[in-house]
């Protein structure tokens, strides 16, 4: 590159920087400490990130939005909220579908939202329809779906937008980040390029995985710094003709072909504009070479050359050839998700019917699983003896019941593991039947007894889920004869020309008509 086009694409980038909103942080000095404004001479600005990290040709971007649009319309996945996108005349409704349909994918597979999806907008097609909602109607249909929050924070948006915005959707990204409630940075680019043509990137998990690897990008890909120069490239990148079908093809790159652990290469529409392809392609060329006997030349392959640039990998953390492009992203290792235990009762009775219910009872309307369903449930300190919880349990099922509750009452059934985001759950489950009523102190959360077929229509986790299955499997063990028992009374005996037991019948055997008693 020559050093006038080096030039203009650095201010190009600074130029996209400034306008993204993103503020470069102050520069650190030997200790490591942020050097102070006060006294001396003012601190110098960041250098750019080199060349090899920037996408600084015109050339270049144009023929990868050209290669990868034309992929996005040959093998692009036909779902749901891509046609409603394309079909719907009405902006504010174009803009509502796309909007739900990107709250449902955060953290959430394309498979599993597709139902979900389907059922939403089939009950609240409109931004007035999910206003005039309740919060228990919009958990009962998001349970199963997981991280519960969104459903909620989605509703208190649509209300805003009846009541405040007289049912007009913001049409740009800054102004449906700035007056809508739980909507970022992404969600406001999707919405905006999507639905309403705005040229603005997006930057999601599959984005970051994709630009990482085009650029060579092998610091801490969770980084703001990082996650800062991210978007100033999607910004760069977005077809100004097409942005919705562009992002959309970003993300459908990221998730169909290149992948976080097996890409297709092969199949890849801008391998040729993908640095760490390149690299590899280098390295099998060497080592082709090398195996025949040639004297190759060292092959390119090496880091940008900067020294201490901020987007290279770290010199701790050189590049491992058997891993290929998937050296890139980096992450920051996770905190392991913190262990919890939760000691939780079924507590059943039968119905006049004959036919079982179980109590379940309403969780805080914030914090974790807000305003769900579920058993009554205690948390329990870490290492606590057996006995011990069955008495806390007993005694939360007592404030409940408003009557003495033995804990030596209370059937083991079991434990069951569920995992959040951040949480290791243990559920320890017990169970306790009734035979006459009870009646429940009104003062504490909202209760109610459900049947089986009610309690999967409403909105319990699938934490809860996992147990009433549990629950429901001891008990078909229990009720089914044990192995080895004696024969059921009045069951016939075998005949003398009646066939050993596990001894297979001939055909003639099979088909000859039985013998009178």
């Amino acid at each position: 590159m020559s050093p006038a086009r080096g030039r203009a694409a650095a201010a190009a980038m600074a130029g996209a920087l400034r306008r993204s909103g993103g503020r470069a942080a102050p520069p650190r000095g030997r200790s490591g400490k942020r050097a102070s404004p006060r006294g001396g001479a003012p601190a110098a600005a960041p250098a750019p990130p080199p060349d090899r990290h920037l996408f600084s040709d015109p050339a270049e971007v144009e023929a990868l939005r050209r290669n990868l649009l034309a992929w996005y319309d040959r093998c692009k996945r036909d779902l749901p909220w891509r046609a409603l996108a394309a079909s719907e005349p009405d902006a504010d409704r174009r803009g509502y579908a796309v909007w739900v349909s990107e709250i449902m994918l955060q953290q959430t597979q394309v498979a599993t939202v597709i139902d979900y999806y389907t059922r939403w907008m089939q009950k609240w097609p409109t931004l007035q329809a999910l206003a005039q909602a309740s919060l228990e109607e919009v958990n009962e249909l998001w349970a199963g779906l997981g991280y519960y929050s969104r459903g909620k924070r989605l509703q208190e948006a649509a209300r805003k937008v009846v009541s405040e915005l007289a049912g007009r959707m913001p049409r740009t990204a800054e102004e449906l980040q700035k007056l809508l409630p739980g909507v970022g940075r992404y969600t406001a680019g999707a919405i905006a390029s999507i639905s309403y043509g705005q040229a603005t990137g997006v930057v999601d998990g599959n984005v970051i995985r994709v630009l990482c690897r085009l650029r060579c990008i092998g610091a801490d890909s969770s980084s703001p710094a990082v996650i800062d120069r991210l978007w100033d490239m999607a910004n760069v990148l977005v077809d100004r003709s097409r942005p919705g079908d562009f992002n959309q093809a970003l993300m459908e790159l990221g998730a169909t072909v290149c992948a976080p652990k097996s890409p297709l290469c092969g199949e890849c529409p801008v391998k040729q504009h993908c640095q760490a392809w390149r690299r590899v392609e280098k390295e099998l060329a060497f080592a082709s070479q090398k195996l025949f006997g040639k004297a190759p030349p060292v092959p390119d392959v090496e880091d940008c050359g900067v020294g201490d640039c901020p987007l290279c990998p770290p010199a701790t953390e050189p590049w491992d050839s058997s891993l290929g492009v998937t050296n890139f992203p980096r992450k920051a290792a996770k905190k392991p998700p913190r262990a919890m235990r939760t000691a939780t009762c079924v507590l059943e009775r039968r119905h006049c019917h004959g036919a079982p219910e179980y109590l379940i009872v309403q969780r805080p309307s914030s914090g974790l699983l807000a305003g769900l369903w579920e058993f009554p449930s205690v948390p329990l300190a870490q290492d606590l003896q057996e006995e011990k919880e069955r008495e806390e349990l007993a005694d939360h099922l007592q404030a409940w019941m408003g009557q003495p509750v033995a804990a030596k009452g209370l059937q083991f059934i079991g434990e069951v593991i569920h995992i959040f985001s951040h949480i290791h759950q243990t559920y320890v489950v017990y169970s306790l039947h009734l035979d006459g009523d009870v009646i429940l102190d009104p003062a504490l959360s909202p209760s109610r007894w459900v049947t089986e077929h009610e309690f999967h229509a409403s909105a319990v986790s699938t934490a809860m889920k996992k147990v009433l299955k549990a629950h429901e499997k001891q008990r078909r063990k229990e009720s089914s004869p044990v192995k080895g028992s004696k024969r059921k009374r009045g069951a016939k005996a075998l005949g003398a020309g009646s066939p050993c037991p596990g001894t297979q019948l001939s055909l003639r055997a099979f088909l000859r008509a039985p013998m009178a008693p």
